[in-house]
């Protein structure tokens, strides 16, 4: 049953884009949760090397959602090439994977 679900990580630079990628996500049930956090990102971007504060964005779904989920990420991102990255569940806890299925709707 695991294997259904999985994490789709994104950044964002702004609280603005972290309330309204979320507010789009959660209103089309594309993720049961959405968990963010501040971070510190270090990458090369037009061949310098760059720091950024940035939020990190953790949405707990299925992959049947990840499609119009990225799709959802992508039309809503402030960035030209945003992180939209799926990490497969290996395993998870029954009750709380059934949750998240029943907030899902792909």
């Amino acid at each position: 049953m695991s294997s259904q679900f999985c994490i789709v990580l994104t950044t964002v630079g702004s609280e603005q884009n972290k309330t309204q990628i979320i507010e789009a996500v959660l209103s089309h049930k594309l993720a049961a949760c959405i968990q963010s956090m501040p971070i510190e990102s270090h990458y090369v971007w037009d061949d310098q090397v760059c720091c950024d504060r940035e939020l990190l964005l953790i949405m707990k779904t299925t992959r049947s959602c990840y499609e119009k989920l990225e799709q959802v990420i992508v039309e809503s991102h402030e960035y030209e090439v945003p992180q939209v990255v799926q990490v497969p569940f290996v395993d998870g806890f029954n009750p709380y994977l059934t949750w998240i299925e029943e907030n899902t709707h792909c």
